[in-house]
This record gives C-alpha cells, sequence and structure tokens, in this order.
C-alpha cells in the first residue's frame, strides 16, 4: 500500500492461494513509420502523414502523451462528430533520461481557482518580472529568487524543450517506506517452502530504512512480533470478526525497520507452517483473506494517526495469486484495480513465473533508484473551451469539482484531480476531455488550447517531487479544415482509448451489449472520415492515418478483454486489470498480438497474425503480452525430431531453431508480469494459443476455395478480417443507416 501527502508509503503484498482490400494488405508493422531523406541533399521531406506521425512520435516520448486528436474541433457540434472523444494516453513517470529534477519549487498561478504551474506557454513580461497564466489569464509577480531572470536567463520551466519539468519539494518530514507481507498458509508444502524463499530474499532487495511486517493466515489471522529476540510472538484472530483500526493499538511492535530485524523475520518465514486446520474431503481451505486484509489496512491507517497524517490514507495492495483454481481475482481485483497495485496469476509460487515476476518487483532504473513511486495526486488543467470528463487507470477520485469538470462522465469522472496509490514508469491513465466551445463563438485563427498535468508523488528515495507537463494544440474548424483534423489523428492511442472505454463498460454490461457499442462507433467513423459512394461498398477507402483503425477493432472484439468465453471471471479479472495500467505500446500487443516468422528464406521479419502466415517451413514466435508463443512448423517439427539439429552439416537448421528462443528471452527478461512461455508445435495442444489469435483467413467452411492460399485452416465458426470489412464497408456506405 501507499500513500498520499505525508503519510508513509506503504506497499501490501497478499500472497493467496490497409485493411480495406483483403486480410493480405493488413499493415501489421505499425509502430515503424520513417520521414524519408532525399539522395541529393540528404535533407529530410516529410509528407503531412509522416510529420504528424514524427510530431506525436516526439510529444510521447518528451512528454508521455498520446491524443488521439493531435489537431482540435474547435466547437462542441463538431468534436462530437469525431466519434472517438478527444483524449490522450498518460505516463506521468515515464522515464527520462535527459530530466534531471530541479532544487526548487514551482510558481503557481495566485487565482485561488487556477494554481497552474508556470510553463512555456505563459506570456513573460521580463522588465515587469510578470508573467501571465495561460489558463486562467491571470497576471502574477515572480517570486523574488526570480529577479534575475531575462529573455536571455530564462528558468528552466520556461524554455520550449521542458513542457515537462520535474520538481523535488523540500518542506515536511520525509517518511518511510513500509512493506506488509499478507501471507495464506493454506497452500501446499512444495508451494509453502517456495514462496517462504522467495519473500526471503525479497528481503535483502528492500531499501534498509524500509519498515516491514508479517501477517499470515489460514482459518485464523496470525501477526507477528517481529522485534522478539529468539522467541516467536503473535497475535491471533478469529477469521469472523473484522476488527477497526482503533482496535490495533500495538501496531509499532508489529512494523520494524528491515535492516533490524531481517534475521527475525528471516527465521520467522522459514518456520511459517502449512495452516494445520482440517479441510474437508471435497471443499476448499477455509480462509480468513478479508479479515487479514482488514487487520493489515487496521495497522497502515494506525500508524497514520499515531504520526499525525492529515492526508487519507493511500495504501496499495499488490496481489499474488498462484493456484490451479480458483484463489477469488474477481471478488478481490478492486484491491489492486484502485490502489494501483500489481497483481500476479500463475500455477504455483514453484515457478519461474511467480518467482521472477516477484523480485522484477524490487528492480531499480538505469539511475540505481527503485522504479516505483507512492501516493500520487494527479491534478488536470485545462483551457476555457475544454473540460475533464473523466480518467481510466489505476487510480481514484479526490471529487475536486471546478469549472473545468464536465457534467458528462466518462470512466472516475466528476473531478479534476485523482489519486494513485502506486504508480511506476510504465503506469498510464486514459484522461478524457470534453470541448464545449460554442459553435457560434469561433476561435481565433492559430489559436491553440492546452492541458496541464501535475503529478505529487513521493519518489522511492522518501523525496516529495512533483512532475508537470504541459502541452498544446492547435483549434481547427471542422467544417472548412476537416483534412487537417483527419491527418492528426493518431489511430493507435484512438484505438486504446476506445479499448479501454469498452473494457471499463464490460464490467457493468453485458459483453453483446460492449460489443455492439464499439460496432457503432466503428461504423459511424467509417461514414464520417470514408471516402465512398452511397451505397456502393467497392468504392470505400479511409486515408492512412485511419487505415489500421478498423483491425485494431477486429481483434480487440476477439480479445480476451472483451470475450470472456473460454476464460475464468479470474482470468477476465487478470487481462483487464493489466489492460488499465500499461503504456499504448504494451497495450497493442495485448490488442493485436506480434507475430514473427523464421525461416531458411531470409532473416526474421514481422507477418501477418493470419492463418496463411503458418507454414510448414517456418517458426513463428507471438507475443501476446501475456504469453510467448514459439510454435514449430509441420516440416521443421519433423526435422527436430529427427534430430538433424545436432549433426555438423546442419548446424544452420540448429541456428535457425535457437535464433526465436533467445529472441524469446530478450522478452522474458524484460517484462512485467513475465509472461507465460509456451512452446509448441504443428498439432500439439498447446499450438491452440496461436491458432485462437491468428485472424482465421482459411477455415474448415472455405479450405478449398478456388486459388486459396497456403497456410494452416483454422476450426472456428470466427468471421475472418476480410468478412468483418466487408460487412463494415456495406453497413459505412448504405443509404439506410
Amino acid at each position: 500500500m501507499n500513500h498520499c501527502g505525508l503519510e508513509p508509503a506503504v506497499r501490501v503484498m497478499q500472497a493467496p492461494a490497409s485493411c480495406l482490400g483483403t486480410a493480405k494488405e493488413e499493415n501489421p508493422i505499425y509502430w515503424d513509420w520513417a520521414c524519408l531523406k532525399t539522395n541529393a541533399s540528404n535533407q529530410s521531406f516529410c509528407s503531412p502523414m509522416a510529420t504528424y506521425l514524427e510530431f506525436i512520435q516526439q510529444n510521447e516520448e518528451r512528454d508521455g502523451v498520446r491524443f488521439s486528436w493531435n489537431v482540435w474541433p474547435s466547437s462542441r457540434l463538431e468534436a462530437t462528430r469525431m466519434v472517438v472523444p478527444l483524449a490522450c494516453l498518460l505516463t506521468p513517470l515515464k522515464e527520462r533520461l535527459d530530466l534531471p529534477p530541479v532544487q526548487y519549487e514551482p510558481v503557481l498561478c495566485s487565482r485561488s481557482t487556477c494554481k497552474a504551474v508556470l510553463n512555456p506557454l505563459c506570456q513573460v513580461d521580463y522588465r515587469a518580472k510578470l508573467w501571465a497564466c495561460n489558463f486562467c489569464f491571470q497576471r502574477n509577480q515572480f517570486p523574488p529568487a526570480y529577479a534575475g531572470i531575462s529573455d536571455i536567463n530564462q528558468p528552466a520551466e520556461l524554455m520550449p524543450q521542458f513542457s515537462t519539468i520535474e520538481y523535488i519539494v523540500q518542506r515536511g518530514p520525509q517518511t518511510p517506506l513500509i512493506f506488509l507481507y499478507v501471507v495464506d498458509t493454506c497452500l501446499e508444502e512444495e508451494d509453502l517452502q517456495a514462496l517462504k524463499e522467495s519473500l526471503q530474499m525479497s528481503l535483502s532487495l528492500l531499501p534498509a530504512d524500509a519498515l516491514v511486517g508479517l501477517i499470515t493466515f489460514g482459518r485464523m489471522v496470525q501477526v507477528h512480533e517481529l522485534s522478539c529476540e529468539g522467541i516467536s510472538k503473535s497475535y491471533v484472530f478469529r477469521g469472523t470478526k473484522d476488527l477497526t483500526a482503533k482496535q490495533i493499538q500495538w501496531q509499532l511492535l508489529f512494523l520494524q525497520p528491515v535492516h533490524k530485524i531481517d534475521m527475525n523475520l528471516t527465521d520467522l518465514l522459514g518456520e511459517l507452517q502449512r495452516d494445520p486446520w482440517p479441510v474437508t474431503q471435497g471443499k476448499r481451505p477455509l480462509r480468513s483473506t478479508g479479515v487479514a486484509l482488514s487487520i493489515a489496512v487496521g495497522l497502515l491507517e494506525y500508524y497514520e494517526t499515531l504520526a499525525n497524517r492529515t492526508a487519507a490514507s493511500g495504501h496499495c495492495i499488490d496481489i499474488y495469486a498462484c493456484a490451479l483454481d480458483q484463489t477469488g481475482l474477481l471478488e478481490m481485483k478492486c484491491c489492486a484495480n484502485l490502489t494501483g497495485g500489481h497483481m500476479v496469476m500463475g500455477d504455483s509460487f514453484n515457478t519461474s513465473l511467480f518467482k521472477q515476476t516477484f523480485q522484477r518487483v524490487f528492480n531499480k532504473g538505469f539511475n540505481g533508484e527503485f522504479r516505483m513511486a507512492f501516493g500520487a495526486t494527479l491534478d488536470v488543467k485545462t483551457s476555457r473551451e475544454l473540460k475533464i470528463a473523466g480518467a481510466i487507470g489505476p487510480c481514484i477520485s479526490l471529487n475536486a469539482k471546478g469549472p473545468c469538470v464536465s457534467e458528462n462522465e466518462l470512466g472516475t469522472g466528476g473531478t479534476s484531480q485523482w489519486k494513485i496509490c502506486s504508480l511506476d514508469p510504465s503506469t498510464t491513465l486514459a484522461i478524457y476531455f470534453e470541448v464545449v466551445n460554442q459553435h457560434n463563438a469561433p476561435i481565433p485563427q492559430g489559436g491553440r488550447g492546452a492541458v496541464q498535468f501535475v503529478t505529487q508523488y513521493q519518489h522511492s528515495s522518501m523525496q516529495k517531487r512533483i512532475r508537470v507537463t504541459t502541452i498544446a494544440r492547435n483549434w481547427a474548424d471542422a467544417q472548412t479544415q476537416l483534412q487537417h483534423i483527419e491527418a492528426a489523428f493518431d489511430q493507435e492511442a484512438a484505438a486504446v482509448l476506445m479499448a479501454r472505454l469498452g473494457v471499463y463498460r464490460a464490467e457493468s454490461e453485458e459483453g453483446p451489449d460492449v460489443l455492439r457499442w464499439l460496432d457503432r462507433q466503428l461504423i459511424r467513423l467509417c461514414q464520417k472520415f470514408g471516402q465512398y459512394n452511397k451505397d456502393d461498398p467497392n468504392s470505400f477507402r479511409l486515408s492512412e492515418s485511419f487505415s489500421l483503425y478498423p483491425q485494431f477493432m477486429f481483434h480487440l472484439r476477439r480479445s480476451p478483454f472483451l470475450q470472456v468465453f473460454n476464460n475464468s471471471p479470474d482470468e477476465s479479472s487478470y487481462y483487464r486489470h493489466h489492460f488499465a495500467r500499461q503504456d499504448l505500446t504494451q497495450s497493442l500487443i495485448m490488442i493485436q498480438p506480434i507475430l514473427y516468422a523464421y525461416s531458411f528464406h531470409g532473416p526474421p521479419e514481422p507477418v501477418l497474425l493470419d492463418s496463411s502466415s503458418i507454414l510448414p517451413d517456418r517458426i513463428l514466435l507471438m507475443d501476446t503480452f501475456f504469453q510467448i508463443v514459439i510454435y514449430l512448423g509441420e516440416t521443421i517439427a519433423q526435422w527436430q525430431k529427427a534430430g538433424y539439429q545436432d549433426m555438423p552439416e546442419y548446424e544452420n537448421f540448429k541456428h535457425l531453431l535457437q535464433a526465436p528462443l533467445d529472441d524469446a528471452q530478450e522478452i522474458l527478461q524484460t517484462r512485467f508480469p513475465m509472461p507465460r512461455y509456451i512452446h509448441t508445435e504443428h498439432g500439439g495442444s498447446q499450438a491452440r494459443f496461436l491458432l485462437s489469435k491468428v485472424n482465421p483467413s482459411q477455415t474448415h467452411n472455405n479450405l478449398y476455395a478456388w486459388g486459396q492460399e497456403p497456410g494452416a485452416p483454422i476450426l472456428t465458426d470466427d468471421v475472418s478480417l476480410q468478412v468483418f470489412m466487408d460487412h463494415l464497408k456495406k453497413l459505412a456506405v448504405s443509404s439506410a443507416s
């Protein structure tokens, strides 16, 4: 768990048991865009499309922000006709090697309802030492420390390259990190032993001045006292009785600095025994999960009260659930989803998937600091033409009302501030906006809208920091400048933003209703931006900036985020948890997995996520984010079984077999959580992981069709991308729709 403001940062770790032609015309390499160079002068010349793509990429690298639209429709009416809402993906703590924090406080606008931070978009009068807020236009005096500024001696926050800047705030006491382990002992001996070893290992990775505590639970809950020398002492609570924070008054006995009790806790973990209570045959063990968590939170709340902390508690709960049966992630998902905690699901604690994932929680970044932050608040400020509709991600509302808050909510709305109890450099939120400028109040030519994101958080070094990102985009009249709005559409960001909305709705609506909603939005978007003759599907075309969007929606409809068939409730909760917090690149991999081919015909290459890519003389590597699948084609598998790779004259075959293993290892070593590794072959039972993801362009229904390309037919009644696109074209051009 973690904290907001000045209260202790705490982490509770819980361990319960163009796609408009055929499918071949898809462009799966949607992340690789380049600007062409002339041979004569070696100077870049870019089409408008490439220029916008470069602009989008540069902004993401600098500010950690991707907008669905990068030229904004200038009126409320036109914005609603764009179908995809004006929204952005924000990675508040995106790692920047070139962004050292400054050692002073930010300068704030003096208007009490604004409090925006001084930024490069503000107008500055260097002679009078005044600056005008670009959000509310309030004129503000610079503080005395800025007496020496001039147009050639600017502070960093006024320089255009510092649209994102980070401040270290010196005020207030530093508070320690707290790690409270809540351990389920209703495990098999082998699993419990593996879990104990991982917990003992983690103690050596914690900061030396962190506080640590231990709670174990089976049918009863035991809170362990860690300061006892030579004797194990614990307090036992019934699993049927809840306790308040005030009832737990001995808290200081339970949370101790890790460097003082390292050996005691290591021994205590080593002595943990399986829960002794008998289990009725055919029944699961009785677990006091809820009471154990209640006591954990009670301990932490009491600590905050004792330390006179005034901000609301901001603890984060990690859940590590490793068992073959259902552990209750569906019921417990809010604990991790709302607090920014990790959720890890596996078959056993005695697997590399759990062990390496758990170890990576304590990984350090390039600067030797933990890749974790705590108790963050995100404050979003907008120019007057915009309002904030809501956010989707690992956050809760702080109910901060104001003039920039929209009445129309998307996600967690009704506020301009959210609490993010725990976050890391990849944690990404979706922020949705509403254009409120009226159609009859035109924005002057060249006008720009602005948004500022202010993230206050506790760094893992216990420093309080504030990161400020301020961005601006041009307004355009959609009636006369639609081509500019269209060219600045970010179809990758738009796909992820719409997918987050769909998954958010799926938590409270029936699956078919969500799919129908996504389909309606896609049809409306194609009607708005497609070029076609009425009632002539063959005339339908989408511009390059929209051409990939329909295939993203096709794969989203088939994804485990919306299709719960063949997934347990715990698995669905697990997949949705990660989709709601990952950055754009990882989210796109989840929606449309990446497929690479290895063969003797050339170097490894990305290929279509299509059944036609499954060939006998190929090895395929598929990355779905949650799984890494290596698939040997029929011929390759036969050669391997014949042992050709062990013969000196077939050394090239040995290298071919090794190449995907090396590439898979690179992914496995860096991703969090560690993916499930699957090695299979043609006809293997686990080939289903690949066959369920590829576009079924060849099925048992069209196996003998004339002109059929080589590939593996899929036994499915799912429609292919080609059929999906044909239906989409018909509906988009229809006079009746």
